[in-house]
């Protein structure tokens, strides 16, 4: 498995250098990817009490600027969005954008997408939250048709282009497009358009029926279910290092390609408290074998 990171976002404070030194440690210590999480606005929960998610004190650093930066900063690392709510976004821009974060890393933008679930964002954003999964098939298709022609002409139902098309395209052609989510229709339309998949749950006898059923839904859309990733994310931050390798080990039994190692949620105050759990994090799993 590759084994990366999540960039701890709503922890890792405004300090540019604080941010480079992060991505340029976690580089240093051999990880393949980061990734990072997506939020535009966050919800005031003084005035809606049955809140619950994030709310507008939890930071976020926008994806798109972040990991342009981040593309400046590293050089081997593999930027991920994980996930970036697609729906309440216009596409040809999303399109733009992401083709100018991987010309600027190299061809190292991976798109993980999602489809939301907190209606305060489409809101704010002027999208519709109802259809946001279909909707999201149809983007799908949008990007990869600007990411692969000079030219696009497009009709779809939300979605309209006419004799058009970015400039700079992508180094990828196409970028790899990642879901997250787990209703049935995710599945559905991982098995049929998605690069991969984002399991963010313990490798249980429901991931492995998920899984299984993802494969069913690839095959029936004559694809092979072997070309689809898969990317589950540990917490190192809490548990032992015999409870992250049995994590892994159930993972990498069920066919995953990818592993996230994640610090957020436990309280680290400081840069080096999570770069000491990553490092003791890595270590434990690189001794599966042993």
């Amino acid at each position: 498995m590759r084994i990366g990171v999540t960039f701890p976002q709503t922890e890792i404070g405004n300090d540019p250098a604080v941010i480079r030194g992060y991505a340029r440690a976690v580089e240093d210590m051999g990880f393949r990817h980061l990734l990072v999480y997506d939020r535009v606005v966050g919800a005031d929960a003084s005035v809606r009490p049955d809140w619950t998610g994030y709310e507008l004190t939890d930071p976020f650093h926008e994806v798109f600027v972040l990991l342009g930066y981040l593309a400046a900063v590293t050089t081997t690392l593999e930027l991920v969005t994980g996930v970036l709510v697609l729906p309440q976004r216009q596409t040809a821009l999303v399109a733009k954008q992401a083709a100018e974060v991987d010309v600027l890393s190299g061809g190292r933008l991976r798109l993980g997408i999602g489809v939301g679930w907190s209606p305060v964002e489409s809101e704010a954003l002027g999208k519709a939250f109802d259809d946001r999964g279909a909707r999201s098939e149809e983007q799908i298709a949008l990007l990869r048709a600007l990411w692969d022609a000079d030219s696009v002409t497009f009709e779809g139902r939300w979605e309209q282009v006419v004799a058009a098309g970015i400039n700079p395209r992508p180094v990828q052609r196409p970028i790899p497009i990642w879901l997250g989510g787990y209703v049935e229709a995710t599945l559905r339309r991982v098995g049929r358009l998605g690069d991969g998949w984002f399991p963010w749950r313990q490798p249980d006898a429901t991931m492995r029926a998920a899984v299984e059923r993802l494969r069913g839904y690839a095959r029936e859309a004559g694809r092979d279910p072997a070309a689809i990733g898969l990317e589950p994310e540990l917490n190192v931050g809490q548990g032992a290092p015999e409870e992250w390798r049995a994590f892994a080990s159930g993972w990498q039994a069920l066919g995953a390609t990818h592993l996230c190692l994640s610090t957020m949620g436990n309280e680290f105050a400081t840069l080096d408290a999570h770069l000491t759990a990553l490092e003791r994090g890595l270590r434990a799993l690189e001794t599966m074998g042993d």
